[in-house]
């Protein structure tokens, strides 16, 4: 679920206090109402049209906010159904749309498309900080192919198991800047629900569920 649709949990809590807040306004305006009612002037009595499309305003708000609080509960129903159905997927192999990449065990994996206007990709792995430690010029394939870090520095020396970010430029046969479009695989070690939906940890990477693009056979 996109980390852009509003939490379950914060649509339900708003539409309670709304409906809340409606309930009060709703009934002070019929206190007032029957109050004016008892007290007008018989020669000038209150216009029943004016009445009429308040009330109707209270019950079209009243309507929204029903609506709020079904939606929030869909939601929850959703990212339970979907946390339900991530359960089984937990240590298997994913690929996901992500610009980090999951140092595994010593080892991540960028999967590469097939060549087309890129021949080339260039590969750039970055730490924490924004410090480049290790790029590498992969030749692209007739095919869809794969790199795989062995989570070595440029001077060899290995790093730990973590979550490094990675760019990738395309590059053609003339050498001008091409896009290339990447994936990256890892292990997937848990899900959670959050306040901003269900979300997806490979290793120290944390992914939308959105971002999920294959679960790849067992080996």
């Amino acid at each position: 679920m996109s980390g852009s649709i509003t939490s379950a949990a914060t649509a339900s809590n708003n539409a309670a206090t709304a409906s809340t807040r409606l309930g009060g306004d709703l009934n002070t305006f019929l206190t007032l109402l029957t109050t004016q009612l008892q007290n007008q002037d018989p020669t000038d009595p209150l216009d029943t049209n004016q009445m009429t499309n308040q009330l109707v305003q209270f019950a079209s708000v009243e309507q929204q906010i029903a609506m709020n609080q079904n939606l929030g509960s869909l939601l929850s129903l959703q990212q339970s159904a979907q946390l339900t159905a991530a359960a089984p997927m937990i240590g298997r192999r994913i690929e996901v749309t992500s610009d980090h990449v999951a140092l595994q065990n010593g080892s991540a994996e960028i999967r590469l498309p097939a060549a087309g206007t890129a021949t080339t990709a260039d590969i750039t792995v970055m730490d924490a900080n924004g410090r480049t430690i290790r790029t590498q010029s992969v030749p692209l394939g007739s095919t869809a192919t794969s790199w795989t870090w062995d989570g070595k520095n440029q001077t060899g020396t290995r790093q730990n198991d973590g979550s490094y970010s990675v760019a990738v430029a395309g590059r053609t046969a003339n050498g001008e800047a091409a896009t290339v479009s990447y994936t990256v695989r890892g292990t997937l070690t848990g899900a959670e629900r959050t306040g901003s939906g269900l979300t997806l940890n490979m290793g120290a990477v944390t992914l939308g569920f959105d971002s999920l693009r294959s679960i790849l056979p067992e080996s």
